[in-house]
């Protein structure tokens, strides 16, 4: 029998009404408070060079022009033209740029710091910067680093007459704490180790990483926004050197198959980690967000996004076998030969054949931070909601 039917019309406009009331509010309110925005006072961020804003600049030798030119218009620390994807992230949740944690000068920390560097790793590789250009401020010891800096920044902030520069200490249980970290793992792997001998580690690469946030959230962090790792196997590097690759080698974007494939497990043990994270951490509100997707959607069709073949490279030259790096010279053929930019960098996916350009990072930003790649699907906005 239909009770809507056979009671007054108005009794059942009101019970309907009450009906759509509650779906839109939620039963004691939770579907209120779950699409809530959230208010991030700080961003802590930790990886390698795809969101280092300056920290291995400082360390080591300064990165040099022409990068940074399309929005800084000087060098900025950053291993693009312009902004990486932390900048962003910042720039979406309407706070400043991260200041590298490394660097002395110019710098406010007064809403996060960045603790990534480029070439840094998940695991400590034995090897130094000079060899393969792997950082020595390998994940662990960024999270010693934010320790550090935690505990000083509540020593200074109850003495400092002035408070400018310095976070609050209750901004730490509030803030978002991102990661950006894994592909020179796999890279140092590939160069080391067999396939089946990097297979084998991964295990323990993911297990150190669940280890950084597990020391955080001990801290008091709560909101977690971790991003896996991008298709290596599609870094114009790659083929720098390696202008007839056999038969079965690449995929159908042109890609080192062999590579992609070790991401994409990597990212699947990364993934079964997080959702294991989740049961560790009951306070904690933990996204997944599979930046791969985004990363391998724009080079599989980033023709119809207006930008040119996905392997050419913007900065640099590379001809046959001759090879200078952007922003730096070399003699080629008896002549000097500088590694500049193309003209027209937002037509490009990659910057220098490592790294992405100002345009794809901004292009994966805008498909990764809705929510549409992220597990659970939510927002950045709305990340510290625990689902």
């Amino acid at each position: 029998m239909n009770y809507l039917n056979a009671a007054p019309m108005e009794f059942g406009r009101l019970l309907l009404t009450g009906f759509l009331a509650l779906c839109v509010l939620g039963v004691s309110g939770k579907e209120v408070q779950r699409s809530a925005p959230c208010k991030f006072p700080a961003i802590y961020n930790f990886g390698d060079s795809n969101s280092d804003t300056g920290g291995i600049s400082a360390a080591f030798d300064p990165i040099i022009a022409p990068y940074g030119d399309s929005f800084f218009h000087k060098p900025a620390g950053r291993d693009s033209d312009g902004r990486v994807l932390i900048d962003f992230i910042a720039e979406h949740l309407r706070l400043p740029y991260l200041s590298a944690y490394l660097n002395s000068l110019g710098t406010s920390y007064q809403h996060g710091a960045n603790f990534a560097t480029g070439g840094s790793t998940i695991r400590r590789q034995n090897e130094t910067i000079f060899e393969n250009g792997i950082s020595p401020f390998s994940l662990d010891i960024q999270i010693v680093q934010f320790l550090q800096f935690k505990a000083r920044t509540a020593d200074l902030y109850n003495q400092a007459k002035t408070r400018n520069n310095l976070p609050r200490p209750q901004d730490f249980s509030k803030a978002l704490y991102t990661f950006d970290i894994g592909q020179n793992d796999l890279s140092a792997g590939f160069r080391k180790m067999s396939f089946d001998q990097l297979r084998a580690a991964l295990p323990d690469i993911v297990n150190q990483l669940a280890t950084a946030v597990q020391r955080i959230y001990q801290q008091g962090g709560r909101t977690f926004w971790i991003h896996n790792t991008g298709p290596i196997g599609c870094l114009p590097l790659n083929f720098f050197y390696n202008h007839n690759p056999p038969p079965g080698y690449l995929d159908q974007q042109g890609c080192v198959k062999g590579q992609n494939d070790m991401a994409v497990e990597f990212n699947k043990q990364l993934k079964d980690r997080v959702i294991k994270l989740r049961a560790e951490l009951p306070e904690a509100a933990i996204t997944y967000v599979d930046l791969y997707a985004a990363k391998y959607g724009l080079i599989s069709n980033a023709k119809n996004e207006g930008f040119v073949d996905p392997l050419k490279v913007c900065c640099g030259y590379h001809v046959n076998y001759d090879h200078v790096w952007c922003g730096s010279k070399a003699i080629v053929n008896g002549s000097e030969v500088y590694g500049a930019s193309c003209a027209n960098p937002s037509q490009y996916v990659s910057w220098d054949g490592v790294h992405y350009s100002q345009a794809a990072n901004q292009w994966f930003a805008n498909h990764i931070l809705n929510g549409s790649l992220s597990d659970p699907p939510i927002p950045i906005i709305q990340a510290c909601q625990r689902h």
